[in-house]
């Protein structure tokens, strides 16, 4: 399963890059808007940080107007995967843009039916977001296996990226169901590692190299 990070603060992406277990990132206008810079130049920086996709969206609802803005977003870096709502609008403007060979995610998926038009109208991406429909209620994990099993039954490409990733939980039950991408905030990634019998392991292993006098 890939890893995309969910920020547009580029001290953070920058840390997760580092590591080597980040592939990609998801951006959307309330992240950017908190960093209090320029849209396209907080794009530009993020897309020189990481090889893979970055995710950068539309502000226009209107077809002709996510066109203009997916043309000039695409134009920022060769990594700049557009971002779309699942509108009937988005999908339009997803068929065309593909057709240009420019990748696209198409966000705010809350149900089955949705993610089969995004994969019909070819969506590089679909990102359904569980941590909301858990927020009303109704199990968000549910609804990847739907996604999974629809697009397995009909081989289609659009890879699932599972959004609104609240908890270290979610991300593993992601990776059971199949979920071909997930993004999250960065303090959920890094929370990935923790666990007390390491730290309790980490800390006797050191005590005992302590008394021995052990040096590397």
């Amino acid at each position: 399963m890939k890893f995309f990070v969910d920020t547009a603060d580029t001290k953070d992406i920058a840390d997760l890059a580092a590591t080597g277990l980040i592939d990609g990132v998801t951006t959307n206008p309330s992240l950017i808007a908190k960093s209090g810079r320029p849209f396209a130049e907080v794009i530009a920086e993020i897309c020189a940080l990481v090889d893979g996709p970055v995710s950068a969206e539309v502000v226009a609802t209107d077809y002709d107007g996510m066109i203009t803005e997916g043309r000039k977003l695409a134009k920022i870096a060769a990594n700049v995967t557009v971002k779309l709502p699942l509108t009937l609008d988005g999908l339009k403007a997803c068929k065309t843009l593909t057709g240009e060979g420019t990748p696209v995610n198409v966000t705010l998926c809350f149900s089955a039916n949705q993610a089969l038009l995004a994969a019909k109208a070819g969506a590089t991406f679909i990102s359904p977001f569980i941590g909301r429909l858990d927020d009303i209620n109704l199990d968000g994990m549910d609804l990847i296996q739907e996604i999974r099993q629809i697009y397995d039954n009909y081989l289609f490409d659009t890879e699932i990226l599972a959004a609104s990733i609240r908890t270290a939980n979610h991300v593993k039950l992601c990776a059971l169901v199949g979920a071909d991408v997930m993004t999250a905030p960065p303090a959920v990634i890094k929370s990935l590692v923790n666990h007390p019998l390491t730290d309790k392991g980490l800390e006797t292993f050191l005590a005992d190299a302590k008394k021995a006098g052990i040096k590397v």
